[in-house]
Parts: structure tokens; C-alpha cells; sequence
């Protein structure tokens, strides 16, 4: 396995992590706990428990056109602001 691949369990485990975070920020938004336009601090306080660095990173990682090639979730506006993908 080379150094850039990720074991099968990490992976999974890495996909459920995705997936838990994406849900939450999605229901935040349907209970109206988060507006169609949210910034990282925003959904930290939305969506709180989850690691700091997380809230800074994962809006961009996950925005459409990221270069990564990462799954998209999000738009990132203009303003700089994000809005879910449908």
C-alpha cells in the first residue's frame, strides 16, 4: 500500500466522519439554526462538539471546483460566505 492510500478501515472510518459532520451542518440548517449563507464560525456555533480545526477547513476542502477533486457540499459565494449543495 503506498504512503498516499488509506487502509479500508480508515477510509470507512473517514467517510462516516464526513458523512456525520455534512448531516449535522443539514439539519442545522432545516431547524434554522444556520442560514443559507454560513461562514466556519457559524457553523461551529451551530454545530458545536466537533474538533476546532475542523470548522476552518472542512467548508473549503468540501466547496465546489476545491482542487483536491474532494466531494463537493458546498458553494462558496462571492462574499465568501457557503451555501449547501442540494
Amino acid at each position: 500500500m503506498s504512503a498516499g492510500t488509506i487502509a479500508p478501515t480508515n477510509r470507512a472510518s473517514t467517510l462516516g466522519f464526513v458523512s456525520r459532520f455534512v448531516d449535522h451542518i443539514r439539519h442545522a440548517r432545516a431547524a434554522g439554526r444556520l442560514g443559507n449563507r454560513f461562514r466556519p464560525h457559524d457553523v461551529r456555533r451551530a454545530c458545536p462538539g466537533w474538533a476546532d480545526h475542523t470548522y476552518g477547513v472542512f467548508l473549503p476542502k468540501h466547496r465546489q471546483g476545491n482542487p483536491g477533486g474532494y466531494t463537493a457540499y458546498f458553494y462558496q459565494n462571492p462574499d465568501g460566505t457557503y451555501s449547501l449543495l442540494v
